[in-house]
């Protein structure tokens, strides 16, 4: 289930060892090809094996005492991992240089409840980005709650302002940049230098853009949080969530979640495995077909606002320039009055863009979001509906003109002229 980066040196033919990328010089597109493919685990394959198992069994009663001082890469029990999930974990700790380790999950939610169970305690405060993914919201008003922790929610854009926010019992700080539905970017440094000189930790849910585009512990987070189940694994098939972890921060992550008793199948992690050694081609192209679409309906009538990061109109668009190496394909759009019917015409009708939750996979998706009634301490105000975007891997002159013929549904509805001949 975890790994912790180790310098150990493998051999091409049998595979690679997993390393955490610090001064290895290497790429981070060499790096997912490299990765956790340590010649032990991968017996001579270019891919480690499925290892499935729950119980291990000892040659004597002697080994089975002596191993439990020591159960990190060595098969202890099932849920302390095999060497499936370890090749992820190890893959993952890879992109981030610098990490301690990363753990596994089976969720993205998972993976934000145990990173901030591994920090919090009843009485403590969390300081919790107003934007968050609205589960996580969730877990802080009712989980976190019940156990007396108190959440109080800030301003995506405050910056260096947060420091007027912490108060005697403020332990952590949880961003998500961009910000989920709105894409507000957050200043990252700004927020990690207050809380340092606090000693308050930082976790980010990293998912949008992955460690590829936000290398989320060099900017000095110490928990960088993915939902595995969107870029990673790329592919709409499997639920899987990572933490990585920076020095100084590995152990209580790793003592929390096997308290927890958190655990990854060997499967998903298989699937992860083999989504990640194609996320840096995946991710240009999604990068690329978004900013395509992205820049098309901001030019059309109908549109009255585009929330992507990577235009000059979306909040925090200068942070995004000097922080971020790329733009994922999840951004929103803002139409020009008109209700939710008119909305519902426009995504209904879609030909290309499924209607489903999450994103991250190889096809585009397309929602309807209303952020406004999840905002408690920022006010999210626009001139009509909302609607999210995944732009997948399609073509994107196909999407774009699947999304004309939306906007002309859009604009009869909104306009009174659906019957009209």
């Amino acid at each position: 289930m975890g790994c912790r980066s180790l310098d150990s040196q493998g051999s091409r033919r049998g595979g690679v060892s997993g390393d955490s990328g610090a001064g290895d010089g290497l790429d981070p597109a060499t790096r997912l090809v490299l990765a956790g493919r340590r010649p032990e685990w991968t017996d001579a394959l270019v891919n480690p094996p499925v290892w499935r198992g729950s119980t291990v069994l000892y040659g004597s009663v002697a080994e089975m005492r002596a191993r439990q001082h020591d159960t990190h890469h060595k098969l202890y029990y099932g849920r302390r991992g095999t060497p499936t999930q370890w090749a992820l974990a190890d893959a993952l700790t890879a992109l981030e240089p610098g990490a301690a380790g990363t753990l596994l999950y089976p969720s993205g939610v998972a993976a934000i409840a145990a990173a901030l169970m591994s920090v919090l305690s009843a009485g403590d405060e969390l300081l919790m980005v107003d934007s968050a993914y609205e589960p996580t919201r969730s877990l802080c008003d009712g989980l976190l709650a019940r156990m007396g922790i108190v959440t109080r929610y800030y301003d995506p854009l405050v910056g260096g302002g947060i420091a007027e926010l912490i108060g005697p019992r403020t332990r952590a700080i949880f961003l998500e940049s961009p910000g989920s539905l709105t894409f507000e970017v957050q200043d990252v440094p700004a927020i990690v230098a207050v809380a340092r000189a606090h000693g308050i930790t930082t976790l980010i849910d990293n998912s949008w853009a992955t460690p590829l585009f936000l290398p989320a512990l060099a900017l000095g987070v110490d928990l960088s949080i993915l939902s595995c189940t969107k870029y990673v694994v790329g592919h709409s098939d499997a639920l899987l969530g990572s933490v990585t972890a920076a020095p100084g921060r590995w152990q209580a992550l790793r003592q929390a979640s096997y308290q927890l008793g958190q655990h990854v199948g060997p499967d998903d992690a298989w699937l992860g495995l083999r989504g990640l050694r194609t996320l840096g081609v995946r991710l240009a192209a999604h990068r690329d077909n978004g900013l395509r679409v992205a820049r098309w309906l901001a030019e059309q009538p109908e549109v009255a606002a585009v929330l992507h990061p990577g235009l000059p109109g979306c909040p925090g668009h200068d942070l995004f320039a000097r922080d971020f190496r790329g733009a994922s394909g999840l951004f929103s759009f803002v139409l020009a009055g008109g209700d939710d019917a008119a909305r519902v015409a426009l995504i209904d009708g879609l030909k290309l863009f499924g209607i489903g939750y999450s994103w991250g996979g190889f096809e585009s998706l397309a929602i309807p979001a209303d952020p406004q009634s999840l905002r408690t301490a920022t006010r999210f105000a626009a001139a009509g509906p909302l609607v999210r975007l995944h732009v997948g891997l399609e073509d994107p002159g196909d999407l774009i003109a699947d999304l004309a013929a939306g906007l002309a549904r859009f604009r009869a509805l909104r306009d009174g002229s659906a019957h009209q001949p």
